[in-house]
Protein backbone atom coordinates (compact mmCIF):
# COMPACT_ATOMS: atom_id res chain seq x y z
CA UNK A 1 0.00 0.00 0.00
CA UNK A 2 1.45 3.48 -1.18
CA UNK A 3 2.02 5.45 1.85
CA UNK A 4 -0.64 8.89 1.94
CA UNK A 5 1.99 11.56 0.56
CA UNK A 6 1.73 15.23 2.26
CA UNK A 7 0.63 18.18 0.25
CA UNK A 8 3.00 19.75 -1.79
CA UNK A 9 5.96 16.66 -1.01
CA UNK A 10 6.76 14.66 -3.93
CA UNK A 11 4.56 11.33 -5.15
CA UNK A 12 7.41 8.96 -7.13
CA UNK A 13 6.42 6.80 -9.04
CA UNK A 14 9.25 4.17 -10.07
CA UNK A 15 8.96 1.68 -12.43
CA UNK A 16 11.78 -1.55 -13.59
CA UNK A 17 12.05 -1.48 -17.93
CA UNK A 18 14.22 -3.14 -20.29
CA UNK A 19 17.43 -1.15 -21.42
CA UNK A 20 17.63 -2.82 -25.41
CA UNK A 21 17.27 0.77 -26.64
CA UNK A 22 18.21 4.43 -25.57
CA UNK A 23 16.53 4.86 -22.59
CA UNK A 24 16.70 8.81 -22.93
CA UNK A 25 15.62 9.11 -26.54
CA UNK A 26 13.74 6.14 -27.70
CA UNK A 27 11.13 5.57 -24.81
CA UNK A 28 8.11 7.97 -23.97
CA UNK A 29 6.76 7.46 -20.49
CA UNK A 30 4.26 9.58 -18.88
CA UNK A 31 1.30 9.54 -16.46
CA UNK A 32 -2.35 10.79 -16.34
CA UNK A 33 -3.17 11.78 -12.49
CA UNK A 34 -6.68 12.86 -11.62
CA UNK A 35 -8.03 14.68 -8.89
CA UNK A 36 -11.84 15.48 -8.91
CA UNK A 37 -12.10 17.23 -11.81
CA UNK A 38 -8.82 18.27 -12.41
CA UNK A 39 -6.03 16.38 -14.53
CA UNK A 40 -2.20 16.65 -14.61
CA UNK A 41 0.14 14.69 -17.21
CA UNK A 42 3.96 14.92 -15.54
CA UNK A 43 6.40 13.42 -18.55
CA UNK A 44 8.79 10.36 -16.59
CA UNK A 45 12.34 10.33 -17.00
CA UNK A 46 14.99 7.29 -17.04
CA UNK A 47 17.15 7.16 -13.70
CA UNK A 48 19.38 4.59 -14.69
CA UNK A 49 19.40 1.09 -13.05
CA UNK A 50 16.51 0.22 -15.42
CA UNK A 51 14.45 2.19 -13.98
CA UNK A 52 12.08 4.58 -14.96
CA UNK A 53 10.50 7.56 -12.99
CA UNK A 54 7.11 9.40 -12.97
CA UNK A 55 7.26 12.44 -10.14
CA UNK A 56 4.10 14.67 -9.13
CA UNK A 57 3.58 17.14 -6.47
CA UNK A 58 0.41 16.62 -5.27
CA UNK A 59 -1.09 20.33 -3.96
CA UNK A 60 -4.58 19.02 -2.77
CA UNK A 61 -5.97 17.02 0.42
CA UNK A 62 -7.50 13.45 -1.21
CA UNK A 63 -7.38 10.65 -3.64
CA UNK A 64 -5.18 10.75 -6.51
CA UNK A 65 -5.44 8.35 -9.34
CA UNK A 66 -3.44 7.65 -11.98
CA UNK A 67 -2.14 5.41 -15.02
CA UNK A 68 0.72 5.87 -17.20
CA UNK A 69 1.45 5.66 -20.93
CA UNK A 70 4.00 4.39 -22.52
CA UNK A 71 5.92 2.79 -25.78
CA UNK A 72 7.05 0.28 -23.76
CA UNK A 73 4.49 -2.26 -22.70
CA UNK A 74 5.74 -3.03 -19.43
CA UNK A 75 5.59 0.52 -18.23
CA UNK A 76 2.15 1.45 -20.32
CA UNK A 77 -0.90 1.09 -18.50
CA UNK A 78 -0.30 1.01 -14.83
CA UNK A 79 -2.63 2.18 -13.12
CA UNK A 80 -3.14 3.37 -9.23
CA UNK A 81 -4.14 6.00 -6.46
CA UNK A 82 -2.32 7.54 -3.52
CA UNK A 83 -4.05 9.84 -0.76
CA UNK A 84 -2.53 13.02 -0.07
CA UNK A 85 -3.03 14.67 3.01
CA UNK A 86 -2.57 17.90 4.63
CA UNK A 87 1.05 19.51 4.25
CA UNK A 88 3.94 18.88 6.70
CA UNK A 89 4.74 21.83 9.24
CA UNK A 90 6.29 24.56 7.69
CA UNK A 91 5.65 23.58 4.05
CA UNK A 92 3.48 26.43 2.20
CA UNK A 93 3.88 25.12 -1.35
CA UNK A 94 4.94 26.58 -4.07
CA UNK A 95 5.29 30.57 -4.78
CA UNK A 96 2.78 31.84 -7.23
CA UNK A 97 2.07 35.57 -8.30
CA UNK A 98 0.01 37.27 -5.78
CA UNK A 99 -1.72 40.81 -6.13
CA UNK A 100 -0.13 41.74 -9.80
CA UNK A 101 3.25 42.89 -7.83
CA UNK A 102 4.00 40.46 -5.47
CA UNK A 103 4.20 36.55 -4.40
CA UNK A 104 2.61 34.20 -2.33
CA UNK A 105 2.79 30.56 -1.46
CA UNK A 106 -0.26 28.05 -2.59
CA UNK A 107 -1.72 28.45 0.57
CA UNK A 108 -1.79 31.79 1.11
CA UNK A 109 0.96 32.69 2.90
CA UNK A 110 3.28 35.81 1.72
CA UNK A 111 6.42 35.83 0.09
CA UNK A 112 9.01 38.49 0.62
CA UNK A 113 11.58 37.60 -1.77
CA UNK A 114 14.89 37.74 -0.64
CA UNK A 115 17.92 36.26 -3.03
CA UNK A 116 21.13 35.68 -3.54
CA UNK A 117 23.01 34.53 -5.99
CA UNK A 118 25.52 31.42 -6.34
CA UNK A 119 25.89 30.13 -9.57
CA UNK A 120 28.11 27.27 -9.67
CA UNK A 121 27.71 25.41 -6.21
CA UNK A 122 26.36 22.67 -7.06
CA UNK A 123 28.99 22.37 -9.51
CA UNK A 124 31.31 22.16 -7.24
CA UNK A 125 33.37 19.34 -4.74
CA UNK A 126 30.70 17.59 -2.39
CA UNK A 127 32.60 19.01 0.54
CA UNK A 128 31.94 22.75 -0.52
CA UNK A 129 28.51 22.53 -1.40
CA UNK A 130 28.01 21.07 2.32
CA UNK A 131 29.73 24.01 3.19
CA UNK A 132 27.51 26.49 1.21
CA UNK A 133 24.18 24.38 2.74
CA UNK A 134 25.36 25.03 5.89
CA UNK A 135 26.06 28.84 5.23
CA UNK A 136 22.61 29.47 3.56
CA UNK A 137 20.22 27.92 7.08
CA UNK A 138 21.67 30.45 8.78
CA UNK A 139 21.15 33.67 6.18
CA UNK A 140 18.33 35.18 5.41
CA UNK A 141 17.61 34.58 1.83
CA UNK A 142 14.75 32.58 0.73
CA UNK A 143 15.87 31.89 -2.92
CA UNK A 144 18.77 31.12 -4.55
CA UNK A 145 20.35 31.63 -8.00
CA UNK A 146 21.93 28.19 -9.37
CA UNK A 147 23.31 27.11 -12.57
CA UNK A 148 22.56 23.98 -14.13
CA UNK A 149 25.71 23.74 -16.52
CA UNK A 150 29.15 24.55 -15.22
CA UNK A 151 30.11 28.52 -15.41
CA UNK A 152 33.60 29.06 -16.94
CA UNK A 153 34.23 32.45 -16.00
CA UNK A 154 36.25 34.99 -13.76
CA UNK A 155 37.62 32.61 -10.79
CA UNK A 156 35.57 29.91 -11.29
CA UNK A 157 37.73 28.01 -13.67
CA UNK A 158 37.69 24.81 -11.85
CA UNK A 159 36.49 21.27 -13.55
CA UNK A 160 32.95 20.01 -11.78
CA UNK A 161 32.85 16.83 -10.27
CA UNK A 162 30.06 15.58 -12.28
CA UNK A 163 28.28 16.64 -15.96
CA UNK A 164 24.84 17.12 -17.41
CA UNK A 165 25.50 14.64 -19.98
CA UNK A 166 27.86 11.19 -20.46
CA UNK A 167 31.41 11.86 -22.05
CA UNK A 168 31.55 10.46 -25.68
CA UNK A 169 34.69 9.61 -26.97
CA UNK A 170 35.20 13.48 -28.24
CA UNK A 171 33.39 15.75 -26.19
CA UNK A 172 29.51 15.18 -25.41
CA UNK A 173 26.98 12.33 -25.74
CA UNK A 174 23.95 14.74 -25.68
CA UNK A 175 21.56 11.91 -26.29
CA UNK A 176 22.28 10.34 -23.01
CA UNK A 177 22.59 12.38 -19.70
CA UNK A 178 24.45 12.08 -16.39
CA UNK A 179 22.86 10.25 -13.72
CA UNK A 180 25.04 11.07 -11.17
CA UNK A 181 25.13 14.46 -11.75
CA UNK A 182 21.31 14.81 -12.27
CA UNK A 183 20.89 12.90 -8.54
CA UNK A 184 23.09 14.70 -6.78
CA UNK A 185 21.91 18.10 -8.29
CA UNK A 186 17.84 16.79 -7.39
CA UNK A 187 19.25 16.66 -4.07
CA UNK A 188 20.44 20.11 -3.73
CA UNK A 189 17.57 21.44 -4.66
CA UNK A 190 15.24 19.28 -2.34
CA UNK A 191 17.34 20.55 0.64
CA UNK A 192 16.77 23.82 -0.49
CA UNK A 193 13.34 23.34 0.06
CA UNK A 194 13.85 21.96 3.27
CA UNK A 195 15.78 24.99 4.43
CA UNK A 196 13.14 27.14 3.10
CA UNK A 197 14.72 28.67 -0.19
CA UNK A 198 13.50 28.65 -3.49
CA UNK A 199 15.42 27.21 -6.41
CA UNK A 200 15.89 29.93 -8.91
CA UNK A 201 16.91 27.54 -11.57
CA UNK A 202 19.52 29.22 -14.43
CA UNK A 203 18.64 26.75 -17.06
CA UNK A 204 21.33 28.19 -19.73
CA UNK A 205 23.99 30.60 -19.90
CA UNK A 206 26.89 31.99 -22.26
CA UNK A 207 29.99 31.84 -20.18
CA UNK A 208 30.92 27.88 -21.31
CA UNK A 209 33.71 26.39 -22.79
CA UNK A 210 32.27 22.69 -22.94
CA UNK A 211 29.65 22.99 -25.53
CA UNK A 212 26.62 23.78 -23.39
CA UNK A 213 25.56 27.16 -24.70
CA UNK A 214 26.00 25.33 -28.38
CA UNK A 215 24.25 22.49 -28.00
CA UNK A 216 21.08 23.55 -30.88
CA UNK A 217 17.36 23.56 -30.46
CA UNK A 218 16.91 19.81 -30.84
CA UNK A 219 19.32 18.88 -27.92
CA UNK A 220 18.10 21.81 -25.97
CA UNK A 221 14.64 20.66 -26.08
CA UNK A 222 15.82 17.16 -25.11
CA UNK A 223 17.17 18.74 -21.85
CA UNK A 224 14.65 21.12 -21.35
CA UNK A 225 11.93 18.39 -20.73
CA UNK A 226 14.38 16.31 -18.82
CA UNK A 227 15.37 18.73 -16.17
CA UNK A 228 11.70 19.45 -15.77
CA UNK A 229 10.83 15.47 -15.63
CA UNK A 230 13.07 15.24 -12.50
CA UNK A 231 12.72 18.77 -11.31
CA UNK A 232 9.07 20.13 -11.66
CA UNK A 233 7.61 18.82 -8.91
CA UNK A 234 10.00 20.32 -6.31
CA UNK A 235 8.18 22.70 -4.60
CA UNK A 236 10.64 25.01 -4.69
CA UNK A 237 11.59 25.52 -8.25
CA UNK A 238 11.65 28.86 -10.37
CA UNK A 239 12.57 28.22 -13.56
CA UNK A 240 14.98 30.95 -15.49
CA UNK A 241 15.42 30.79 -18.94
CA UNK A 242 19.08 32.32 -19.14
CA UNK A 243 21.61 34.23 -16.78
CA UNK A 244 22.40 37.14 -19.07
CA UNK A 245 20.33 35.80 -22.41
CA UNK A 246 21.35 38.52 -24.74
CA UNK A 247 25.29 37.51 -24.26
CA UNK A 248 24.69 34.34 -25.96
CA UNK A 249 24.87 34.46 -29.47
CA UNK A 250 23.85 30.83 -30.20
CA UNK A 251 20.46 31.68 -29.74
CA UNK A 252 17.44 34.02 -31.06
CA UNK A 253 14.27 35.81 -29.96
CA UNK A 254 12.65 33.28 -31.40
CA UNK A 255 14.59 30.30 -29.67
CA UNK A 256 13.79 31.85 -26.35
CA UNK A 257 9.97 31.98 -27.20
CA UNK A 258 10.09 28.76 -28.06
CA UNK A 259 11.91 27.50 -24.81
CA UNK A 260 9.63 29.48 -22.81
CA UNK A 261 6.98 28.00 -24.88
CA UNK A 262 7.97 24.71 -23.95
CA UNK A 263 8.36 24.79 -19.85
CA UNK A 264 5.28 26.23 -19.72
CA UNK A 265 3.30 23.58 -21.74
CA UNK A 266 5.45 20.47 -20.36
CA UNK A 267 5.90 21.96 -16.64
CA UNK A 268 2.74 20.48 -15.01
CA UNK A 269 2.97 22.52 -11.58
CA UNK A 270 3.55 25.79 -13.67
CA UNK A 271 6.34 27.23 -11.52
CA UNK A 272 7.67 30.83 -11.66
CA UNK A 273 9.03 31.62 -15.14
CA UNK A 274 11.39 34.70 -16.37
CA UNK A 275 14.90 35.19 -17.48
CA UNK A 276 17.74 37.58 -16.85
CA UNK A 277 19.55 40.65 -18.72
CA UNK A 278 23.30 41.82 -19.29
CA UNK A 279 23.47 44.90 -21.55
CA UNK A 280 23.13 48.28 -19.26
CA UNK A 281 19.96 50.54 -20.48
CA UNK A 282 19.35 53.48 -22.60
CA UNK A 283 17.38 56.42 -21.29
CA UNK A 284 14.01 54.24 -22.27
CA UNK A 285 15.24 51.64 -19.37
CA UNK A 286 14.07 48.42 -21.45
CA UNK A 287 16.38 48.66 -24.38
CA UNK A 288 18.12 45.01 -23.36
CA UNK A 289 15.17 43.40 -21.59
CA UNK A 290 13.09 40.52 -22.83
CA UNK A 291 10.06 41.73 -22.74
CA UNK A 292 8.29 40.81 -19.95
CA UNK A 293 4.78 41.50 -21.00
CA UNK A 294 4.78 38.20 -22.85
CA UNK A 295 2.48 36.05 -21.52
CA UNK A 296 4.35 32.90 -20.39
CA UNK A 297 6.67 35.52 -18.13
CA UNK A 298 5.71 35.53 -14.54
CA UNK A 299 7.58 37.93 -13.34
CA UNK A 300 10.41 40.43 -14.07
CA UNK A 301 14.11 39.16 -12.91
CA UNK A 302 16.40 42.04 -14.02
CA UNK A 303 20.13 43.44 -13.62
CA UNK A 304 20.63 47.08 -13.15
CA UNK A 305 22.23 49.32 -10.73
CA UNK A 306 19.56 51.66 -10.63
CA UNK A 307 17.13 49.80 -8.49
CA UNK A 308 14.83 53.73 -7.90
CA UNK A 309 13.81 52.46 -11.28
CA UNK A 310 11.52 49.73 -9.75
CA UNK A 311 8.23 51.35 -9.43
CA UNK A 312 8.89 52.37 -13.10
CA UNK A 313 9.17 48.45 -14.28
CA UNK A 314 6.47 47.91 -12.21
CA UNK A 315 4.08 50.41 -14.34
CA UNK A 316 5.47 49.20 -17.60
CA UNK A 317 5.17 45.52 -17.26
CA UNK A 318 2.47 45.14 -14.48
CA UNK A 319 4.47 41.96 -12.97
CA UNK A 320 6.34 41.52 -9.60
CA UNK A 321 9.97 43.03 -10.63
CA UNK A 322 13.08 41.05 -9.22
CA UNK A 323 16.17 42.80 -9.30
CA UNK A 324 18.24 39.65 -9.18
CA UNK A 325 21.61 41.28 -9.52
CA UNK A 326 22.02 44.96 -8.91
CA UNK A 327 26.05 44.76 -7.95
CA UNK A 328 27.58 42.42 -5.71
CA UNK A 329 29.00 43.59 -2.22
CA UNK A 330 32.72 43.06 -2.67
CA UNK A 331 36.44 44.19 -3.89
CA UNK A 332 37.33 42.35 -6.79
CA UNK A 333 38.24 44.46 -9.49
CA UNK A 334 35.31 44.95 -11.64
CA UNK A 335 32.43 47.40 -10.67
CA UNK A 336 29.94 44.95 -10.81
CA UNK A 337 31.78 43.42 -8.05
CA UNK A 338 32.76 45.91 -5.85
CA UNK A 339 30.22 47.95 -4.10
CA UNK A 340 29.83 47.76 -0.36
CA UNK A 341 27.97 46.04 2.16
CA UNK A 342 26.46 49.46 2.64
CA UNK A 343 25.27 50.31 -0.68
CA UNK A 344 24.07 46.54 -1.38
CA UNK A 345 21.95 47.48 1.99
CA UNK A 346 20.46 50.67 0.50
CA UNK A 347 19.70 48.90 -3.10
CA UNK A 348 17.53 46.47 -1.35
CA UNK A 349 15.66 49.02 0.51
CA UNK A 350 15.38 51.25 -2.38
CA UNK A 351 13.65 48.60 -4.43
CA UNK A 352 11.57 47.29 -1.37
CA UNK A 353 10.03 50.71 -0.58
CA UNK A 354 9.22 50.81 -4.40
CA UNK A 355 7.41 47.67 -4.65
CA UNK A 356 9.59 45.35 -5.88
CA UNK A 357 12.63 43.07 -4.71
CA UNK A 358 16.24 43.27 -4.76
CA UNK A 359 18.60 40.46 -4.83
CA UNK A 360 22.26 39.54 -3.08
CA UNK A 361 25.72 38.89 -4.42
CA UNK A 362 29.07 38.88 -2.90
CA UNK A 363 32.53 38.80 -4.07
CA UNK A 364 35.29 39.40 -1.96
CA UNK A 365 38.32 38.30 -2.93
CA UNK A 366 39.59 34.86 -2.12
CA UNK A 367 43.07 33.11 -2.45
CA UNK A 368 41.55 29.87 -3.67
CA UNK A 369 39.14 31.99 -5.62
CA UNK A 370 36.41 30.30 -3.48
CA UNK A 371 33.39 33.43 -4.18
CA UNK A 372 30.17 33.28 -2.75
CA UNK A 373 28.63 34.13 -6.11
CA UNK A 374 30.15 31.91 -7.97
CA UNK A 375 31.07 29.02 -5.92
CA UNK A 376 29.66 29.42 -2.29
CA UNK A 377 31.20 28.71 0.71
CA UNK A 378 30.99 31.12 3.65
CA UNK A 379 29.45 34.74 3.62
CA UNK A 380 31.97 37.40 4.80
CA UNK A 381 30.35 40.75 3.97
CA UNK A 382 28.62 42.82 6.38
CA UNK A 383 24.96 43.24 4.12
CA UNK A 384 23.26 39.96 4.99
CA UNK A 385 22.45 40.73 8.77
CA UNK A 386 20.93 44.02 7.46
CA UNK A 387 18.96 42.31 4.75
CA UNK A 388 18.06 39.91 7.56
CA UNK A 389 16.68 43.11 9.53
CA UNK A 390 14.81 44.39 6.13
CA UNK A 391 13.03 41.00 6.07
CA UNK A 392 11.98 41.15 9.28
CA UNK A 393 10.56 44.49 8.87
CA UNK A 394 8.65 43.12 5.78
CA UNK A 395 7.28 40.34 7.47
CA UNK A 396 6.30 42.01 10.80
CA UNK A 397 3.38 43.80 8.37
CA UNK A 398 -0.09 43.47 9.73
CA UNK A 399 -1.27 42.36 6.00
CA UNK A 400 -0.56 42.74 2.61
CA UNK A 401 2.76 43.87 0.62
CA UNK A 402 4.53 47.26 -0.38
CA UNK A 403 3.33 49.07 -3.28
CA UNK A 404 4.75 52.71 -3.99
CA UNK A 405 2.79 55.51 -2.32
CA UNK A 406 2.91 59.02 -3.37
CA UNK A 407 3.44 60.91 -0.18
CA UNK A 408 6.74 62.98 -0.61
CA UNK A 409 7.58 65.14 -3.62
CA UNK A 410 11.45 65.39 -3.06
CA UNK A 411 11.49 62.05 -5.42
CA UNK A 412 15.17 60.88 -4.39
CA UNK A 413 13.15 60.00 -1.14
CA UNK A 414 10.20 57.13 -1.08
CA UNK A 415 7.23 55.98 0.68
CA UNK A 416 5.98 52.64 0.08
CA UNK A 417 3.02 50.60 2.14
CA UNK A 418 -0.91 50.14 2.44
CA UNK A 419 -2.85 53.31 1.38
CA UNK A 420 -4.43 54.20 4.55
CA UNK A 421 -3.01 51.99 6.98
CA UNK A 422 1.21 51.41 6.41
CA UNK A 423 3.82 53.70 5.76
CA UNK A 424 7.16 52.28 5.06
CA UNK A 425 9.35 55.98 4.35
CA UNK A 426 13.00 55.51 3.25
CA UNK A 427 15.68 58.39 3.14
CA UNK A 428 18.53 56.63 1.82
CA UNK A 429 21.41 58.69 1.28
CA UNK A 430 19.91 61.89 2.77
CA UNK A 431 20.04 63.26 5.96
CA UNK A 432 16.99 65.63 6.76
CA UNK A 433 16.65 66.87 10.67
CA UNK A 434 13.18 66.10 9.99
CA UNK A 435 10.48 65.06 8.21
CA UNK A 436 6.50 65.91 7.99
CA UNK A 437 3.80 63.80 6.97
CA UNK A 438 0.39 64.02 6.18
CA UNK A 439 -1.58 61.42 7.93
CA UNK A 440 -4.63 59.48 6.21
CA UNK A 441 -7.89 59.12 8.53
CA UNK A 442 -7.17 57.58 11.70
CA UNK A 443 -4.65 57.38 14.92
CA UNK A 444 -1.21 56.47 14.03
CA UNK A 445 2.20 55.58 15.89
CA UNK A 446 5.67 56.00 14.83
CA UNK A 447 9.31 54.51 14.85
CA UNK A 448 12.43 55.30 13.44
CA UNK A 449 14.36 52.87 11.44
CA UNK A 450 18.16 52.64 11.28
CA UNK A 451 19.03 50.29 8.59
CA UNK A 452 22.46 50.13 9.04
CA UNK A 453 22.42 49.53 12.81
CA UNK A 454 19.40 47.70 12.77
CA UNK A 455 17.96 49.66 15.46
CA UNK A 456 14.19 50.53 15.83
CA UNK A 457 13.37 53.52 17.83
CA UNK A 458 9.81 54.29 18.75
CA UNK A 459 8.47 58.08 18.37
CA UNK A 460 6.48 59.23 21.74
CA UNK A 461 2.75 59.10 21.76
CA UNK A 462 0.09 59.15 18.77
CA UNK A 463 -0.92 61.27 15.98
CA UNK A 464 -3.38 62.28 13.98
CA UNK A 465 -3.71 64.52 10.21
CA UNK A 466 -0.40 65.38 10.52
CA UNK A 467 3.19 64.32 11.66
CA UNK A 468 6.51 65.58 12.68
CA UNK A 469 9.52 63.55 13.44
CA UNK A 470 12.78 65.00 14.20
CA UNK A 471 15.67 62.73 12.53
CA UNK A 472 19.22 62.68 13.76
CA UNK A 473 20.35 63.80 10.89
CA UNK A 474 21.95 61.12 9.49
CA UNK A 475 21.58 58.66 5.96
CA UNK A 476 20.27 55.41 5.68
CA UNK A 477 17.06 55.57 7.60
CA UNK A 478 13.69 54.84 7.67
CA UNK A 479 10.55 55.81 9.53
CA UNK A 480 7.77 53.06 9.53
CA UNK A 481 4.10 55.16 10.62
CA UNK A 482 1.36 52.68 11.31
CA UNK A 483 -2.30 52.64 12.30
CA UNK A 484 -3.39 51.65 15.89
CA UNK A 485 -5.17 48.97 16.39
CA UNK A 486 -7.86 51.13 18.66
CA UNK A 487 -8.64 53.09 15.01
CA UNK A 488 -9.58 49.40 13.30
Amino acid sequence: MIQPIPCYDIFELALNGSQEVNPFTDVSISARFEHRNRVLEPEGFYDGDDRYIIRLMPDEEGEWRYVTTSNMPELDGISGSFECVAARPGVHGPVRVANTYHFAYSDGRRHFSFGTTCYGWVNQPPELQEQTLKTLASAPFNKIRMCVFPKDYTYNKNEPPFYPFEQAEEGWDFTRFNIPFWRNFEQRVGQLAELGIEADIILFHPYDRWGFARMGAETDDHYLRYTIARLAAYRNVWWSLANEYDVNSSKTPSDWERIFRLIKTRDPHQHLRSIHNWIQLDDHHTRSFYDFSRPWVTHCSIQHAHTDLTAEWRLLYRKPVVIDEACYEGNIPDGWGNISAQEMVHRFWEAAVRGGYCGHGETYLDPHDILWWSKGGVLKGGSPARIAFLRAVLEAMPEGWIDPLDLVSNSCQSSGGIPGRYILHYFGRHQPSSVTFKLPEGEFCAEILDTWEMTITPVGGTFRDHLIIPLPGKPYLAVRIMKTSRTG
